[in-house]
């Protein structure tokens, strides 16, 4: 097991704690294994695919276009996503859908086509 905080590949277990000889951090395999998913970087689509810039989605939900009275109907394909290192309100793709124009989304409601 690597080390949490340090990654070090020298940890060794004690009783129940695992401890790290390279920085004294010590913790339990609990704690190591819910943080584990914590860790997993990239953006997912609804059904835990990873997506990429470049990629096309479909989206599985209608949505509301903000500041307009048109809405983005359920099973619409957009293409050539980008990915927003910063995400605002959680919207972290940017795309331009046909008709609508350039808007963000929220991965949760996207599929992987």
């Amino acid at each position: 097991m690597k080390c949490p905080k340090c990654g070090s590949e020298y940890a060794y277990q004690d009783g129940t704690l695992w401890t790290c000889p390279e920085c004294a951090h010590e913790w339990s395999e609990a704690e190591a294994a819910s943080a584990s998913p914590a860790q997993d970087e990239g953006v997912r689509d609804a059904n835990g695919n990873p997506l990429a810039t470049g990629d096309t989605v479909t989206l599985i939900k209608d949505l509301k276009v903000k500041g307009s009275s048109s809405t983005v109907k359920s099973g619409t394909k957009v293409k050539n996503i980008r990915l927003v290192d910063e995400a605002v309100d959680g919207h972290n793709i940017s795309c331009k859908i046909d008709g609508i124009g350039a808007m963000y989304l929220k991965s949760e409601f996207v599929r992987k086509a």
